[in-house]
């Protein structure tokens, strides 16, 4: 929920710095619009690129388990971690709690 608030709101920025700089207004506020905006969107578009959510469905074959075992700190579950040789990522899979 907190992602979706922050996209409206880095978007709400983006969309001001916008109107300001079509219509003259608030052109003093351009910097701070365009740079909060571009820091929001671009910041939250990584995190999700980034971070990646944790599996809840068994591993696919063709990945290997590392024999990593940790809980997350987040869920507070314990997670698989498995490699894909083909991509070359990584795989977080919930094994229990």
């Amino acid at each position: 929920m907190l992602p979706i608030v922050l996209y409206v709101l880095g978007g709400l920025f983006l969309l001001g710095a916008g109107i300001a700089a079509c219509t003259g207004l608030f052109v003093m506020l351009l910097p701070q619009l365009l740079f909060g905006g571009l820091l929001l969107v671009v910041g939250l578009a990584i995190e999700r690129w980034r971070y990646k959510p944790l599996l809840r469905t068994g591993p696919d074959p063709s990945w290997m388990d590392t024999g990593e075992r940790f809980v997350d700190p987040g869920s507070g579950e314990l997670t698989a971690v498995y490699f894909d040789p083909q991509g070359g990522e990584r795989h977080y899979i919930v094994i229990g709690k």
